[in-house]
């Protein structure tokens, strides 16, 4: 028997140190030639690693989480007879350890998650924690707006010992089971069955560590600042289902496909908005292409694939990019150059957004845009003849993050305003 010292090869690009996201192997396993053995996470992608030999796993160099620097050991494998020469001579050795660095403490991050199994080796460690008692159900309040609800559901309601009052009703008002459904789902064990919930730990690590390493760099590095304004967009909305009326077998257009197109017109009158900084160069680079980077939230967490060329591209072509690179991040099929070169990104909750947001911008780039929920209400118009009338309209917000050290709050207004008329004017969209 021999032992083979498998080190972390050097897998390009400057990287000093890749993270181990997930062991598909553990000690005692029997690994085979060329069988992915664990996955590591560069600060660019996910690289599998592959056994150069058969043989049984011994020693890993740590837990999922965990760093390691290129050329140190990451797995010692115990092969039968000698190590082959080829192998053993590909086998990058040892780097030596960086000096260690006066007053710095790593700080590693962990967060609250309803996934236990993740956090059964941290809990190992201690012992169970003595349940809470159970809450004191609050007093029922003496005066309570009506609850409008069908009999049906009211019934369910008592059965299940759920107060009514607590329940959020549907957009018409009136409380029904999928609406009961949802409360039951956010607030399991509501009622005098209720239990109370164990604390949970979960190390964070994979995507998630690297979203928050970024956010925690951006806000830490750019000094933010945000402006909201509402836009009218009846007619855009008029204008969107006249398209989809008659768009045959071209993909269902959202108002993304609109607003990034009306982006793209606009940015050439403010190019301080369409930018990077490189703030350790002291350098801002002005993009004459639009690469529109687009949020997306996946069961990793959220991820920016890049749409190349926005303003190239018509409403289709931007509505069929949106929906391949939207599933390519979430089934984990994007490419490396999909999610690289962004200039300006576009944020957005869908149904869920809010009336405002203040989005985090996504660095280098200079400035994020977030549109809200559009949202029915009532305001003064004044019509052709010069009266004015009150009309239900169909409104949202459109907010803009900057970053200050390249864009003033007098250009964010203005880039915004310019933006405002044409998402209120939607024919301009479609003129060349």
């Amino acid at each position: 028997m021999a032992k083979f010292v498998f080190n972390m090869p050097d897998i390009g690009e400057g990287i000093a140190e890749a993270e181990i996201v997930q062991w598909h192997k553990k000690v005692g396993d029997t690994v085979k030639e060329d069988e992915e053995f664990v996955d590591m996470m560069t600060d660019k992608a996910t690289v599998p690693m592959e056994s150069p030999v058969d043989g049984k796993i011994l020693e890993i160099a740590g837990e999922e989480g965990d760093m390691v620097s290129i050329g140190s050991m990451l797995v010692v494998i115990e092969v039968e007879g000698e190590v082959p020469e080829d192998v053993a001579e590909e086998a990058p050795a040892p780097a030596p350890a960086p000096a260690p660095k006066a007053d710095v403490v790593e700080e590693r991050i962990e967060v609250e998650t309803s996934d236990a199994s993740d956090a059964d080796d941290a809990l190992a460690a201690d012992p169970e924690p003595e349940p809470l008692p159970a809450p004191t159900p609050a007093p029922e309040p003496k005066h309570q707006a009506k609850v409008l609800a069908t009999p049906a559901v009211r019934k369910r309601a008592k059965e299940l010992g759920v107060d009514l009052s607590q329940v959020k009703p549907s957009e018409e008002g009136r409380i029904r089971h999928g609406d009961l459904d949802q409360f039951l789902s956010y607030n399991s064990g509501y009622g005098a069955a209720a239990k109370t919930r164990e604390d949970e730990e979960k190390k964070v690590i994979g995507m998630r560590r690297r979203i928050a390493e970024n956010m925690a760099a951006s806000k830490r590095n750019i000094p933010h600042f945000s402006y909201v304004e509402e836009c009218d967009v009846t007619d855009l909305e008029v204008l969107r289902a006249q398209l989809n009326a008659s768009r045959g077998d071209k993909p269902k257009l959202t108002i993304l496909p609109l607003l990034i197109t009306a982006i793209c017109k606009t940015l050439p009158d403010f190019p301080m908005i369409n930018a990077r900084y490189d703030d350790e160069a002291g350098v801002v680079t002005r993009y004459g292409s639009v690469n529109m980077g687009m949020a997306a939230q996946t069961d990793a967490g959220l991820m920016v694939p890049v749409i190349k060329n926005a303003q190239a591209k018509n409403l289709w072509q931007l509505a069929t990019e949106i929906s391949r690179l939207a599933d390519a991040a979430r089934n984990g099929t994007a490419r490396k150059e999909e999610m690289e070169g962004g200039t300006l990104t576009v944020t957005s909750l869908g149904p869920l957004g809010g009336v405002a947001t203040t989005p985090v911008i996504n660095r280098p780039e200079v400035a994020i845009i977030g549109p809200n929920r559009i949202i029915e209400r009532p305001m003064y118009v004044t019509g052709a003849d010069g009266v004015e009338r009150i009309e239900k309209r169909k409104l949202m917000n459109i907010s803009i993050s900057c970053d200050h050290r390249v864009v003033d709050g007098w250009d964010a207004a203005s880039f915004i305003q310019a933006l405002k008329k044409l998402l209120e004017t939607p024919a301009l969209i479609l003129v060349d």
